[in-house]
């Protein structure tokens, strides 16, 4: 069939494919998945998706299907690879022309065009980057613009690999199309600077476009085009320019109205312009040292003195405060103690930055910090007030301070805090001095600099260390500061709470703890909701303190435990549920079993939560966590418990249930705990056994889990369980023991060992299946010496134990290998004595000897002179 009609025939089956009636999509699926494999499928995908008179759902699809081709059957190696011949024809027709019209579909087709660069470019398409560069610099629009796009997802594919052969051919085709690169980035930029000052609004917008496609090509050539970049003057040249033009853009995006189309490109351009400093600077730090002086002068004008009002906007003023802490934090930068072992670039390095951070500089960057950044918002407040517990779920922890301004503030805080405390710790205290006594309720303003202030002193409650008396700091002003009830003072309110939860594991006595208490338990009664919420949150981190004393807090116990599940009811956030169950579970972990008298209004609530929470897996693992530790702290009491316990374990553990993705790790923990609380084994607990078959099949590394399981299984009631369940786990410990590392066969084996201990007559039997392998393991001499001595354990318990069955099993044995009986137990006396080195634990050693020891009557013609060997006489 030529290409034409096969191209007929394909082009149908997609069109069919795109249809949103499943009893025609599915067909067409399939039948495009069969010819996936067969010759020139691809090159009919090329035709059709380069046609532009088709519709466009088909061609979309039909570079979907090309783009997936390529990752399984591009490479030589792959099952059913394309052939070199249609490799070529398909290379040659990608690039024939750059004239897609659909962006979308533009976009795809430069990646797909990227994927193969990936693994050919540049042995076997050495005309790529050549025919990429003159399609660049032709004047048709279109064509430019997508030949640039193209470049650019090409750059950033082969920027993207590692191996040191692809490096050095990254780096080759770096110095060849680098001032190629400089001098497009440089008069796209400049054609919308002008475009922009005579208001051609459309021609600014394409030329924006294509400064930003330039710009994310020089990105990546300069971070990952050069190993010493800094001896190269057009990249150190191409950095510096950088900042001249980030000035440019500022003051164009000052004159650009919010309404036009340039305004988000402009501010998107910015943000690349920081992106590139950001990326030089982490991965060629010394490289950067010549740029570190422009650097901190540049982010800290526009984001801490007035140079940047009127203009700056959040995103870049999160990226200056990353470069700054980039630069304050970056170890090249750091000397060593003996600065003798400090190489001349950190040296040089650490000299920049210590004439930049004068006194005045820090004490500067602090205040603004502190008295500008760290002040609640009008939206933050209004949130408090609409939306309070969207309030409490505060962006903070991970990777949160690179994307947004809260949490970016704080850490730029700290890190600039502890590198150079000496001199800020006054400034700080000297903010703290000024605030003395209690503020006035009707002053808005200095209510949220006392909280800035206080939210800066919990922040550095570390490096305060030797400077802050918190002790009476907490009792001669801060309660003080708690003990105001005016709804103005709430944010005071809130805010001196969680600093003592930042302080307590800092420096707080131990005689201040009931106080504390009291205080807590009067805030859990706050009339406002976030105030509870964060006092809920100084409880957890007080009670979970190694210094917390179980005797100081049981006389609050009850109130507290009361305040908390009346919080927990009250809030309706599923993020806020969790946080509260948390702290239920803390306080429940570290009282233990002196709960017992508390606990009957939650063990009635978490039921009803658990069936609201259906749609919430998260919030689920939170109730999982806290039965694990009320099941820890009602002990035996806590079977109570199990008309809802175990329908909850039975669920998070059944692999054919979707939550058990998320619910499995708790659910097994719930379990064991359960099993290791319970006074008998009910019906109901064997029958959710039935769950661990499919659990060891998984051989995740929830296995050790597992066997722990099946052991209290085991120790709770050995003849019910294995009556029942004995055949399926010796099944699965076959299956098992075939594919899985030496501590897992160990794991297993140590399983069938306590079925030997507790059950010495049955057990044999019901393992019966694992014993013959563990008989050829110690014939053959198992290499690894724990394996070893675990099958000798097991094979003495049998022969110790049940000497009639290790008769018969010696004669299957004899049977199978076709030796004699004596001649085999003698190879396996020979073994054992000769591996006797390789069992370490006294009590298996002892088994060893006695199991030895048992055969003497038998006076085994084999076995006397391995004695003689053993105790010589």
């Amino acid at each position: 069939m030529d290409l034409n009609s096969a191209s007929t025939i394909v082009l149908q089956v997609l069109t069919q494919a795109t249809s949103q009636d499943t009893a025609v999509l599915k067909p067409a699926e399939e039948q495009l998945k069969q010819w996936e494999t067969q010759p020139f499928f691809y090159s009919v995908l090329l035709n059709i998706f380069t046609n532009h008179s088709l519709d466009v759902n088909v061609r979309w699809l039909a570079v979907l299907y090309f783009k997936n081709g390529i990752d399984r059957y591009w490479r030589r190696v792959a099952p059913h690879a394309l052939s070199e011949e249609e490799k070529t024809t398909l290379r040659a027709g990608l690039i024939a022309n750059f004239n897609e019209p659909v962006n979308q579909i533009a976009t795809q087709i430069s990646v797909l065009i990227a994927k193969v660069a990936r693994v050919d470019c540049p042995r076997q398409w050495p005309e790529l980057i050549p025919t990429l560069l003159e399609s660049v610099k032709v004047q048709d629009d279109l064509q430019q613009h997508r030949a640039l796009l193209t470049l650019y997802h090409v750059t950033k594919t082969l920027a993207s690999k590692r191996l040191a052969a692809d490096r050095k051919l990254f780096y080759d085709l770096t110095s060849g199309i680098y001032s190629f690169a400089c001098s497009l980035w440089n008069h796209h930029t400049d054609t919308f600077l002008q475009q922009i000052c005579t208001g051609d609004e459309t021609g600014a917008t394409n030329s924006l476009e294509r400064t930003l496609l330039s710009l994310k090509v020089l990105r990546k050539l300069t971070v990952h085009g050069f190993v010493e970049p800094h001896w190269n003057a057009e990249v150190m040249g191409f950095l510096h320019a950088v900042f001249e033009r980030l000035k440019q853009f500022l003051e164009c995006s000052r004159s650009i109205r919010a309404e036009n189309l340039c305004r988000d490109r402009v501010e998107k351009t910015i943000i690349l312009f920081t992106k590139v400093l950001l990326d030089f600077l982490d991965q060629h730090p010394f490289s950067f040292t010549s740029l570190i002086q422009r650097s901190l002068e540049f982010a800290v004008s526009y984001v801490f003195t007035e140079a940047g009002e009127g203009i700056v906007f959040e995103q870049f003023i999160v990226q200056c405060m990353n470069l700054i802490k980039m630069i304050v934090k970056n170890y090249a930068y750091k000397p060593s103690k003996n600065i003798e072992d400090s190489s001349p670039e950190t040296l040089e390095a650490h000299k920049i930055k210590t004439a930049f951070f004068t006194y005045p500089t820090l004490m500067e960057i602090c205040r603004r910090l502190v008295t500008h950044y760290f002040l609640l918002t009008k939206e933050e407040l209004t949130m408090w007030e609409e939306d309070p517990e969207g309030f409490t779920v505060e962006e903070t922890g991970g990777d949160s301070w690179k994307y947004s301004l809260r949490p970016c503030t704080e850490v730029l805080f700290i890190d600039i805090f502890h590198e150079y405390n000496q001199t800020l710790a006054p400034v700080l205290l000297e903010m703290v001095h000024s605030l003395q006594g209690s503020t006035n309720v009707e002053d808005t303003n200095a209510i949220l600099i006392k909280d800035a202030v206080y939210n800066a002193v919990g922040l550095a409650a570390y490096e305060l260390f030797d400077s802050v008396d918190f002790d009476q700091w907490f009792k001669n002003q801060l309660l003080a500061e708690l003990q105001v009830s005016h709804n103005r003072y709430k944010p005071i309110r809130r805010r001196v709470i969680w600093l003592i939860g930042q302080w307590i594991s800092v420096k707080f006595k131990s005689d201040l703890r009931p106080v504390l208490y009291e205080t807590i338990c009067n805030l859990l009664q706050d009339q406002d909701l976030v105030v509870r919420i964060e006092t809920a949150t100084t409880l957890k981190l007080t009670v979970d303190d190694f210094e917390f004393r179980t005797d100081q807090f049981l006389p609050y116990l009850e109130s507290m435990f009361t305040l908390l599940f009346k919080l927990l009811q009250e809030v309706t956030e599923c993020d806020t549920k969790m946080h509260v169950l948390h702290v239920l579970s803390c306080v429940i972990e570290r009282v233990n079993i002196q709960i017992q008298p508390y606990v009957g209004c939650l063990v009635q609530y978490l039921p009803l939560l658990w069936k609201q929470s259906e749609e919430h897996n998260m919030l689920r693992c939170a109730i999982l966590t806290t039965l694990i530790h009320l099941v820890q702290g009602l002990g035996a009491d806590s079977k109570n418990l199990y008309p809802f316990l175990l329908p909850v374990i039975q669920l998070s553990t059944d692999v054919t249930q979707p939550p058990h993705v998320y619910l499995l790790e708790d659910g097994l923990e719930l379990w064991l705990v359960t099993l290791e609380n319970s006074p008998c084994l009910t019906p109901e607990l064997l029958r959710i056994f039935q769950n661990m078959s499919a659990l060891l099949e998984l051989s995740s590394e929830n296995l050790k889990n597992c066997f722990k399981i099946i052991n209290a299984y085991i120790f709770l009631s050995s003849s019910e369980f294995l009556q029942m369940y004995a055949s399926v786990l010796c099944q699965s410990f076959c299956s098992l023991l075939k594919d899985i590392t030496t501590e897992g066969q160990v794991q297993v084996l140590k399983v069938v060992e306590n079925v030997l201990k507790v059950n010495p007559v049955l057990g044999p039997q019901m393992f019966q299946p694992l014993l013959p392998s563990i008989f050829r393991g110690i014939i053959d001499g198992e290499r690894y010496p724990v394996v070893m001595s675990t099958y000798l354990g097991i094979m003495g318990r049998v022969l110790l134990q049940n000497a009639r069955f290790f008769s018969l099993l010696l004669s299957e044995m004899a049977h199978e290998l076709g030796q004699e009986s004596d001649q085999i137990l003698g190879n396996m006396i020979e073994m054992w004595v000769d591996r006797m080195d390789n069992i370490t634990q006294p009590e298996r050693r002892k088994l060893s000897a006695l199991a030895l020891l048992s055969l003497l009557p038998s006076l085994n013609a084999y076995f006397i002179p391995m004695m003689d060997k053993c105790y010589p006489r």
